[in-house]
């Protein structure tokens, strides 16, 4: 099957880039390399902040060129083989030079914020670190859906009054105050289809990809809204917010210990020594590689009760079945993984077993 072949090759590059990235910084560590690099850019200027802003610079344009074919075949090649992608050459060049300086804009400051702290507060440095991260965090929810998702896609007002109104109306029910229903035109780069709830407080927005509101009935995208409205109805949003701020406050602690413990491993002395710094990469890379599968596990749990929540609301269990079906389809999902990779590597169960809950549940 084409599904099964397209999930699988797309893991097999995901895993192999994975790896690929941990094994060359490592090398890049050991062999002295990063010390070469940051002692050969110190003969030009004695600023610290200037030193990692060049040093960062380099290897993510070192790494881009080396893992250029492998991003190339995953995100043009493969996405034209199987004909899932709308996007030239040109276009998928342009897209990603968009997020590459959308990223520094954001990245950039964070970075000189993170070595800041490093070297103001020593071991001590996850604590504020988490707590900016959790502040930005925050601030980025609410300038995504007005500065940043227009540079990617146009937003538009859905013209569709029957769509609109019973999606207001699902709305109602969970007491979410949405002021308009919004369409982007995903069609400019996919032929996959989607919706997304984006935004804090006022700037809260419904999105709704035109390859689904062209391609799918009232009745299937109103199943669609309700499972997404189910998220917000059992406080999944809330949740996962305080979970995830609980999580990067762990995992900063534990990169902090780990990083200080490991420094003298590759003959390093301080925490604030930039060319170690991709030890804590390293090491953010093995912690997440333990943390994947438990938020996983989580996140599949929410899928079904918002599954739940869309059957009841709308009491169209057949409709919400034939839409998951047919979504999973124009997206070319794997119907049924491999339960290990289900397990590991996916936030949402599968397909089958999705629908086999719908079924039991509307019998009920």
């Amino acid at each position: 099957m084409d599904s099964k072949k397209y999930n699988n090759t797309k893991l097999t590059l995901s895993i192999l880039n994975g790896v690929l990235t941990f094994v060359l910084l490592l090398l890049f560590v050991t062999s002295g390399y990063s010390g070469k690099l940051v002692n050969y850019i110190s003969t030009y200027t004695s600023n610290n902040y200037i030193i990692l802003l060049i040093y960062t610079i380099v290897i993510s344009v070192l790494f881009s060129v080396i893992f250029f074919p492998l991003n190339f075949y995953s995100e043009f090649i493969l996405e034209h083989k199987y004909n899932l992608s709308n996007q030239t050459f040109v276009q998928w060049i342009w897209e990603n030079t968009k997020e590459m300086l959308v990223g520094g804009a954001i990245g950039i400051p964070l970075l000189l914020a993170f070595y800041y702290v490093l070297v103001a507060f020593g071991n001590l440095w996850w604590l504020p670190f988490a707590i900016l991260l959790f502040l930005v965090s925050v601030v980025l929810a609410k300038i995504v859906p007005v500065f940043i998702l227009p540079l990617f896609y146009k937003v538009t007002p859905i013209e569709n009054e029957d769509l609109k109104e019973r999606i207001l109306k699902l709305s109602e029910n969970v007491n979410m105050k949405v002021e308009n229903i919004f369409q982007f035109d995903m069609s400019k780069n996919t032929k996959k289809a989607n919706a997304a709830f984006t935004g804090l407080g006022k700037t809260k927005k419904i999105l709704l990809g035109d390859t689904l509101t062209n391609e799918f009935t009232n009745d299937e995208i109103e199943t669609v809204i309700a499972h997404e409205l189910g998220h917000y109805k059992h406080k999944h949003i809330i949740k996962n917010l305080i979970i995830g701020t609980l999580t990067s406050f762990v995992t900063l602690y534990l990169l902090a210990l780990l990083y200080s413990h490991s420094l003298s491993w590759f003959g390093f002395k301080s925490i604030t020594e930039i060319a170690a710094l991709p030890i804590l990469a390293l090491w953010g890379m093995l912690l997440g590689i333990i943390q994947t599968p438990l938020t996983n596990i989580l996140s599949r749990k929410y899928e079904y009760q918002a599954d739940e929540y869309a059957v009841k609301v709308t009491n169209k269990g057949e409709v919400f079945i034939n839409t998951l079906e047919k979504l999973n389809k124009q997206n070319l999902g794997d119907e049924e993984p491999h339960p290990f990779v289900e397990w590991f590597f996916h936030s949402h169960p599968s397909v089958k077993r999705r629908v086999a809950f719908i079924k039991s549940i509307s019998k009920s």
